[in-house]
């Protein structure tokens, strides 16, 4: 009886469980479609902020001529790189979708 349980437990159960987490990591390793919106909207928001903080450094800069700012200066090709980026990555994903 033992031998049985045994060969039971290698060729049926250690398959089983072997499949079984590598269906649940194939299907959890993805992103759904809304994450991908959630990701897009974290995106413009945070292009919002970065243009909103430029404005308020220049504004301050414009009235007190000591304030340096911590930030990086105003639309700067370097600073513009990786936007330009995950703007070309977004393209991309809309490209796919139609």
């Amino acid at each position: 009886m033992e031998p049985a349980v045994i060969v039971l437990a290698i060729f049926v159960g250690l398959p089983w469980l072997i499949l079984h987490y590598v269906t649940k990591w194939k299907t959890s390793a993805t992103i759904t479609t809304d994450d991908e919106a959630l990701l897009e909207d974290l995106y413009s928001l945070a292009k919002r902020l970065d243009e909103r903080m430029d404005t308020v450094e220049r504004l301050v800069a414009s009235d007190n001529a000591d304030f340096k700012p911590a930030r990086i200066q105003h639309d700067r090709e370097v600073d513009n790189v990786p936007l330009r980026e995950l703007e070309e990555m977004l393209a991309e994903k809309k490209g796919e979708r139609t």
